[in-house]
């Protein structure tokens, strides 16, 4: 079919692809990567000109929330396939995925470092994401 009426699009990689932009909104496939081990994660993020929707298509995640200065608890939720999950504008998040998880994710097209910040995961926070990460990947 002709390109200016459907565009197909695939990822079958490691971490973060966006896939398709247009206008002001990106469609983003998330799949585990090394740089998402839970021993190797360095940081919460919050992105602060958008909010950011997961939606689990397979595998196993969890979603990972803080407030504040985002040093403090973690919220844990643990992500079901199909349902959409909204990270709000300025939450604190990261997330864990099982090896064979593929998350889509939908964002502002120019989300980006510049306009996102970022927090050292403090030690309290890394050991509730590798107990959960144990629990959710096995």
């Amino acid at each position: 079919m002709e390109n200016k009426l459907l565009e197909v699009s695939t990822f079958t990689g490691d971490g973060y692809k966006p896939l398709i932009d247009f206008n002001c909104w990106r469609v983003a496939l998330l799949r585990y990567c090394d740089d998402m081990d839970p021993d190797m994660m360095a940081s919460l993020e919050r992105h602060m000109q958008t909010d950011e929707v997961f939606v689990l298509l397979e595998g196993k995640a969890a979603l990972f929330l803080a407030d504040g200065d985002g040093s403090g608890d973690l919220k844990v939720e643990m992500m079901q396939p199909g349902l959409l999950y909204n990270v709000k504008q300025a939450a604190w998040h990261t997330a864990v995925l099982s090896r064979d998880a593929t998350i889509l994710l939908v964002e502002n097209q120019d989300t980006c470092r510049d306009n996102s910040e970022y927090t050292p995961i403090t030690p309290a926070q890394r050991a509730v994401i590798v107990q959960t990460a144990r629990e959710v990947c096995g």
